[in-house]
């Protein structure tokens, strides 16, 4: 595997694990089942994707680099604020959405930057939009 590929899908680990993390410390504040299990549904479909791309980084012998502790904590630190004193299905959707949106922005942006990818990193970040977009139009429903 060459370096631009395994960066690509670096980055778009990066975004997944991102993703999986934050639904991960929202679902327990969820009262609605319905919201709850929707959100268990994109966790998985992002667990999809990310078991995607770390097979082909194993075949290739390379290891996904970790998101920064820093980002990390501001990421924990940020959801908590959020939902301090909203716990509400409109809150936290939105919180998801501005989320879902970053992660097509990237998305887009690496696509747009690499038009030379080869076909299997460009269906996985398209794969990686479409499930973001897909997620927002399920989000909305809690608005």
């Amino acid at each position: 595997m060459d370096t631009k590929k395994a960066k690509i899908l670096d980055e778009v680990h990066k975004g997944l694990v991102m993703g999986m993390e934050s639904i991960s410390v929202i679902q327990s504040k969820v009262g609605d089942r319905n919201f709850r299990d929707d959100l268990n549904m994109q966790y998985n479909e992002y667990g999809k994707v990310l078991d995607k791309i770390n097979n082909r980084l194993a075949v290739a012998d390379v290891t996904p680099t970790d998101t920064n502790v820093g980002e990390k904590v501001m990421g924990w630190a940020t959801l908590q604020m959020n939902t301090l004193m909203d716990k509400s299905n409109s809150q936290i959707s939105q919180m998801l959405i501005r989320g879902n949106t970053m992660g097509i922005i990237e998305g887009r942006k690496l696509l747009n930057q690499n038009p030379d990818a080869d076909t299997e990193v460009k269906d996985i970040l398209n794969e990686f939009v479409k499930l973001q977009e897909n997620n927002i139009e399920k989000l909305k429903t809690y608005l």
